[in-house]
């Protein structure tokens, strides 16, 4: 199987696409809303357009190299999702917390928009949080792969 294609049909690169989609649904739902704490929208919106556009990269660089099982693309990749499943935690927070703040003052379709952005932005709370484990997973494996190698070979010489 051709290296690129496997980025869409492996695991953990298949978290990408739920990750992508979750990711934008977030962005369009707070982007629609209304909330009443300006600055929590402010840092949504930020978050959730920063993980987007950083998500969407990382995943097109996979598919037009093809060289993803370097240690520093495994590294890269560790980083980035312990950055976003921060991230995303905190932006799951705030916009419970709007939710709960307008629950009684808004429209009810407000009211809702801001529930699903709750639970999508948690659920991609969820989709970060793995894809940085098994990121790291997948990082510790290489370093000891790439050390196993280095002693076995000290000058470099087949």
């Amino acid at each position: 199987m051709d290296d690129n294609i496997k980025v869409f049909t492996t695991f953990p690169y298949l978290l990408f696409i739920f990750e992508f989609v979750f990711g934008g649904l977030v962005w369009i739902l707070v982007a629609s809303s209304l909330v009443p704490l300006p600055l929590a929208q402010g840092w949504v919106m930020f978050a959730s357009v920063f993980c987007f556009i950083n998500t969407t990269v990382l995943l097109f660089l996979y598919v037009i190299s093809g060289n993803y099982e370097e240690t520093s693309w495994v590294f890269l990749e560790a980083a980035y999702h312990c950055i976003a499943s921060v991230f995303y935690l905190s932006v799951s927070i705030l916009e419970g917390l709007a939710t709960i703040v307008i629950h009684d003052g808004f429209a009810y379709e407000h009211y809702l928009e801001n529930v699903f952005a709750t639970v999508f932005s948690s659920i991609a709370t969820l989709l970060y949080v793995e894809h940085a484990w098994f990121s790291l997973i997948r990082w510790k494996w290489f370093s000891l792969r790439r050390k196993k190698t280095s002693s076995q070979n000290p000058d470099g010489v087949n």
